[in-house]
């Protein structure tokens, strides 16, 4: 069965990317305990750019923890070592970090069913140039395109709590639209 390992929120700050201050919540910080989960997300949790984030379509954002790995490795390729090489749960900018649940493995309108809450999948995350600042390199948007290791958003179905080390059952939608499918046809721009 899958787990949750982790749950993490972020208030959004500036930070300079690139010499240019932009507004972000990609810096995700792991909180103990029971989550309150309402429509537009998790309790403490904000979007910086609305378009592209948030809403109730993208309310919460599941990465699969199996994934990690090779990001660490890649960022050692990259030349990138220092005191945050452990790239702490959270790090890709999501809420949920999840064990036993990879993108291949669900569809727009499957649910994601909690103790105390239902989330439904809706479509997977799109990296932008902010990606590649968190991660510290400059390939880390084509890296994930080419691998297709995105994680996807979530809808809240019922609202309540989540808490890290809960497992959750997948329930299959009607299993039109993949998560793969759709982030290929998405990120085809950078795979040229």
């Amino acid at each position: 069965m899958p787990q949750l390992l982790s749950v993490q929120i972020a208030r959004a700050r500036r930070v300079n990317i690139n010499e240019r201050v932009v507004l972000t919540a990609i810096h995700k910080q792991t909180v103990a305990g029971l989550v309150p989960v309402a429509s537009l997300g998790l309790s403490g949790d904000e979007q910086a750019d609305w378009s592209v984030h948030g809403g109730l379509d993208k309310a919460v954002y599941a990465y699969p923890s199996e994934h990690y790995a090779f990001w660490r490795t890649a960022r050692e390729q990259a030349g990138l070592t220092g005191i945050d090489d452990a790239l702490p749960w959270g790090s890709m900018g999501e809420n949920l970090t999840l064990a036993g649940l990879l993108e291949t493995q669900v569809w727009v309108g499957d649910q994601l069913r909690f103790a105390h809450c239902v989330l439904r999948v809706t479509q997977p995350r799109e990296p932008c140039y902010k990606f590649n600042a968190a991660m510290g390199y400059a390939g880390a948007v084509k890296a994930m395109a080419q691998l297709g290791c995105c994680g996807f958003y979530l809808a809240v179905d019922e609202g309540g709590s989540l808490q890290a080390g809960e497992p959750f059952e997948l329930l299959p939608g009607p299993r039109r639209l993949g998560i793969p499918e759709i982030f290929n046809a998405r990120m085809f721009k950078h795979l040229r």
